[in-house]
């Protein structure tokens, strides 16, 4: 009996991840540039900042993983995902959206240095209001949030909190959507 194997390459996560982290980041830059444009004032509104800070770090991470896995399981690799391919297809999704994000933050506070200035501003006039805030403290807080808005500082910090984020939520959405390849060498 004469039998021939095969082995095909197994398609590549990028397929899948990569759309889906583009779209994620896309909605971020539109929110940060709304926000803006409609003066949300996120620093001094709890509920605004909270708000978006839930929708950025988890509503968007499990939407858009789910969606990137989904794809991947579904349409690309015939209806299988493994649980460590859940999470790449996570942290690679939440990477390209924390990069396009910090890019896209860091390029608005480069053309438009006055909205930088007037986050800096609000941020002053909350820390204000702080009970405690001695002017030292203030100024090591602004000093601080004036650091991480510098890009070679907000970019690789914004791309390691979305790593985190996807790692932590690709385990969830993983343990749910996995399904092994019973044919398959891993």
């Amino acid at each position: 009996m004469d039998e021939k194997y095969t082995l095909e390459k197994k398609p590549s996560l990028a397929k899948s991840t990569l759309p889906f982290g583009i779209a994620f980041g896309i909605i971020m830059i539109i929110e940060l540039a709304l926000s803006l444009i409609m003066d949300f004032d996120a620093v001094n509104n709890s509920g605004i900042g909270v708000s978006m800070s839930l929708f950025n770090y988890l509503v968007l991470p499990v939407i858009f993983i789910s969606l990137a896995c989904n794809n991947y399981k579904n349409k690309i690799n015939g209806g299988y995902i493994s649980f460590i391919e859940c999470i790449k297809a996570g942290v690679s999704v939440c990477v390209v959206a924390g990069l396009l994000f910090s890019v896209a933050s860091s390029l608005i506070y480069a053309v438009s240095p006055e909205i930088k200035t007037d986050i800096l501003e609000k941020s002053k006039v909350a820390l204000a209001k702080t009970p405690g805030m001695t002017s030292e403290l203030m100024q090591q807080s602004l000093t601080m949030s004036e650091v991480f808005m510098r890009p070679y500082i907000l970019i690789p910090i914004t791309v390691i909190i979305y790593a985190f984020v996807g790692l932590i939520i690709s385990l969830i959405v993983g343990a749910i959507v996995r399904k092994e390849n019973p044919g398959a060498f891993n």
